[in-house]
């Protein structure tokens, strides 16, 4: 069972949920600092995330699994939140230029399912972003937040796995190095606790994010590591924006 919109407010309520979100954002706003012009999905629980978007954006929707539930979002104005089945996107193809993905991926019945479906309602060269517990950190065995449910990822199983949907792997990083503790002391220090663990122990942060870029066609006949992408020109239907990779 996922976990619940319930759990997800309580936790994202927290000091803790408020640092790990704001470790995560900065990670997120470092990649893509905008998206003007283009057409932005959120899968999972992604509204704070992609909140910087709406003012730019063409197009901004958060859609959430039905079995995790959602809240009205925004607050005011016309809602940009639905709930959707995993695996039966209600969108068209090649709809989304810039796909976020938290909470998502780790308790979906079937990855691999997910990620195509993800692949045919995102655009030609389309970018997305997921982001998962990372099974080497502590935040992955930590029941009491969401990170700790579902199938945490290593870097090279999610870079696996977005290949065999025909995602090509594009940047990564690590977020979230404090211990999940709800302490204050802990909580108060997220931007110490980030620039000591990507110094000292760089391959343990709580959080894994990969950015990852659509490819139209891969040569039949080869291994999934192995295949070569047939680069195609994008379909000229939306502006682009540049894209700066994740710095550890």
């Amino acid at each position: 069972m996922r976990f619940d919109i319930d759990r997800l407010q309580t936790f994202y309520g927290s000091a803790l949920g408020r640092m790990a979100h704001e470790m995560v954002a900065k990670r997120v706003s470092a990649l893509w600092p905008t998206a003007d012009g283009l057409d932005v999905l959120g899968l999972g629980h992604a509204d704070a995330l992609l909140e910087p978007y709406r003012a730019g954006a063409r197009r901004v929707i958060s859609a959430a699994p039905d079995l995790q539930g959602a809240e009205r979002w925004p607050a005011e104005g016309k809602g940009l939140t639905t709930l959707v089945e995993d695996e039966r996107l209600p969108f068209p193809d090649a709809l989304f230029d810039r796909i976020i993905v938290c909470h998502a991926l780790e308790e979906a019945e079937s990855p691999h399912r997910l990620l195509r479906e993800l692949w045919r309602v995102a655009a030609p060269e389309a970018r997305i972003l997921i982001i998962v517990a990372h099974r080497r950190g502590l935040w992955a065995r930590a029941e009491s937040t969401p990170f700790g449910h579902g199938r945490p990822y290593t870097r090279s199983q999610l870079n696996r796995l977005l290949e065999e949907a025909m995602f090509l792997p594009q940047a990564s990083a690590r977020a979230v190095y404090a211990p999940p503790i709800n302490w204050g002391i802990i909580s108060a220090a997220g931007d110490a606790w980030e620039r000591m663990g990507r110094f000292a122990w760089s391959g343990f942060g709580g959080v894994l994010m990969i950015e990852a870029m659509k490819r139209l066609y891969i040569e039949p006949g080869t291994p999934a590591r192995g295949r070569r992408v047939v680069k195609v020109a994008p379909q000229k239907r939306s502006l682009r924006a540049p894209v700066d990779k994740i710095r550890e």
